[in-house]
């Protein structure tokens, strides 16, 4: 591209005419003069000087400007190499909020955004176009937040900042950067909460509930019932229960919590888990006998080692052979398997199935949530606290093994654990 010459100011156009004309005359009064060889000299040499300087000067405006035309672009350049830094999702946009730059992060998380291309195109959230408005007309910053339910629910908040005015004081001109829009990501923050939430909300409920009924009985035992032995023998063995559930529900509650503390740290001692299995199977044989449930056993005599907390994987094997009994009583039979596996890593895996009701498909997702019951009424009468199948799932999670769930209705379910096993350790 050929470059346009500088421009010269009027003033020093007229200041190099004015010099011109000055040796000029002092060339035609020379021969006049006392030493007009001297008076030659000397004019030829302002006109040196002239001609020297003010094409120097025009090549210093020629540079400044070059230089003033490509600090913009520099800018820019290094404003983008910042923003490709930033590992949340941030876009450089002008000021008609069209999309000048994304970085890595807000194309992987709004692919529909593109570059030269209006913001809201790409982000259909009306929050955030207003707040990039307020910032348009007046505002220094602004803030929103973005909820997408499609095709997962995640939530950003938005940060939309005006970047420096001219040092003119004027707005940056259209196509220039003037706002930077970031996204920090609050999905999982907010998930945490209402977890968190619930999980108070849940707990309070499921301690009110037999605090109420021992209070109530209480209360009736200290009046009309207080002379009556039948009824104060049933109301005491009510409130027994209702005292063994809270024990229950605390002792869980505590558990969770030591061995969510612990989850960072991986267990490291050798557990015969075949052993263990035959051991809790047979401890739970009498509430099996009870319920009228059959334990079939397919459990190799030889060790199965794995690397483990011997505690963790007896409450882990008891509460899903418990489950099984209780909830699987109507088919009368609980299968618990285990064997090897080497895909995609050596392991061993452990399989509880029952042939009770099933669990209907809508609630296997969240099934080792806190507090989650596919079915409230049951899981009370059976005496669940609704906090087993979390302690399994997290149990498993710290012997970084893997916990799946398979069930239909009118055909039982399938509790499966697979943990990392090691061959190679002593059999004793």
């Amino acid at each position: 591209m050929r470059e346009e010459p500088a421009a010269v100011s009027p003033g020093l156009v007229l200041a190099r005419i004015a010099a011109i004309l000055l040796i000029l005359g002092i060339l035609l009064l020379a021969p006049g003069s006392r030493y007009p060889m001297l008076t030659v000299l000397l004019a030829l040499l302002l006109l040196l000087i002239v001609l020297a300087a003010f094409p120097r000067h025009g090549h210093l405006a020629a540079n400044r400007g070059e230089t003033a035309r490509s600090e913009p672009v520099l800018g820019d350049g290094r404003l983008n190499a910042v923003l490709d830094a930033i590992s949340a999702p941030t876009v450089l946009i002008d000021r008609r909020g069209i999309v000048m730059h994304g970085n890595a992060a807000a194309f992987a998380a709004f692919p529909g955004l593109r570059n030269d291309h209006p913001v809201a195109f790409g982000i259909r959230a009306p929050d955030m176009i207003a707040a990039i408005e307020a910032v348009v007309r007046s505002e220094p910053e602004a803030h929103a937040t973005i909820i997408d339910r499609v095709p997962v629910e995640r939530s950003f908040d938005v940060l939309i900042r005006r970047l420096a005015l001219e040092p003119d004081g004027r707005r940056p001109p259209v196509g220039a950067p003037f706002a930077m829009i970031f996204m920090q990501d609050t999905t999982d923050a907010r998930r945490l909460e209402a977890m968190r939430v619930d999980f108070v909300a849940n707990a309070s409920h499921e301690l009110r509930t037999p605090l109420a009924s021992i209070l109530g009985f209480i209360e009736t035992l200290q009046g009309a019932a207080r002379n009556d032995p039948q009824a104060r023998t049933a109301f005491l063995a009510i409130m027994e229960a209702q005292a063994r559930r809270m024990a229950r529900l605390i002792e869980d509650l505590l558990s969770l919590s030591k061995i969510e503390l612990s989850a960072h740290i991986p267990p490291s001692d050798p557990v015969d888990l075949a052993l263990l299995v035959r051991s809790v199977c047979d401890a739970l044989g009498g509430l099996a006998r009870d319920r009228g449930v059959t334990l079939v056993l397919d459990v190799p005599e030889a060790p199965m080692v794995v690397i483990g907390d011997r505690d963790e994987l007896v409450r882990v094997v008891e509460n899903l052979v418990e489950n099984g009994i209780k909830y699987g009583q109507s088919g009368g039979r609980v299968e618990i398997r285990m064997s090897r596996t080497d895909a995609p890593e050596e392991g061993v895996l452990l399989a509880v199935r029952d042939f009770g009701p099933g669990i209907a498909a809508e609630h296997l997702p969240r099934l080792t949530e806190r507090f989650y019951r596919a079915d409230v009424n049951e899981s009370r009468d059976q005496g669940g606290t609704g906090l087993g199948l979390a302690i399994v799932k997290h149990i498993v999670t710290r012997h970084r093994g893997r916990l799946a769930i398979d069930s239909r209705l009118g055909e039982g379910s399938t509790f499966t654990i697979i943990l990392p096993g090691k061959r190679d350790l002593p059999e004793t």
